[in-house]
């Protein structure tokens, strides 16, 4: 499965409960396993990231935008890059996904580009969204969109952001 959603979120520790009672109802209709292919972006795709390998068997597989030295100057302060250094190390794999030759090289490229490598990935979709239009390319409402386009089963959890 992958996961998109927002990097602030509010009432975090209810969010994650909400991703346990949907990870509960996957494993219960169609895995017997959980592997979550995941960006490692502040918010959304850590929780998701941290429920998934709470889990028994639960698998972690980082599809990175960008090279991680790199990625981290999107990232908060001290702790949030020690989270996604912590989590990077816990992934099974990681790889960062290279732009073809016409991409224009921007950081919104990048992740636009990792969204649609996840989505290539998996069979299912957890989305953590609060409905509301994307605010850069690559965001949670574009990969919904994309999703559904091209037949991948999405699960949505409805946030509030932070």
């Amino acid at each position: 499965m992958g996961v998109t959603g927002h990097r602030d979120l509010a009432r975090t520790d209810e969010v994650a409960a909400a991703v346990d009672v949907a990870l509960d109802h996957l494993v219960d209709e169609t895995v017997t396993s959980l592997v979550v292919v995941s960006a490692l972006a502040e918010g959304a795709d850590r929780i998701v990231a941290e429920r998934v390998l709470a889990r028994p068997g639960g698998r972690l597989v980082a599809l990175l935008p960008l090279d991680p030295a790199d990625y981290v100057r999107d990232f908060a302060d001290v702790a949030s890059v020690q989270a996604f250094t912590d989590l990077l190390a816990a992934a099974d794999e990681h790889e960062v996904v290279r732009g073809a030759p016409t991409d224009d090289g921007t950081r919104e490229a990048a992740y636009e580009r990792a969204g649609h490598a996840m989505l290539d990935r998996i069979d299912v979709l957890l989305a953590l969204w609060d409905g509301e239009p994307s605010k850069g390319r690559g965001g949670t409402a574009e990969m919904v969109v994309e999703a559904g386009l091209i037949g991948r089963r999405c699960e949505v959890i409805t946030v509030e952001r932070a």
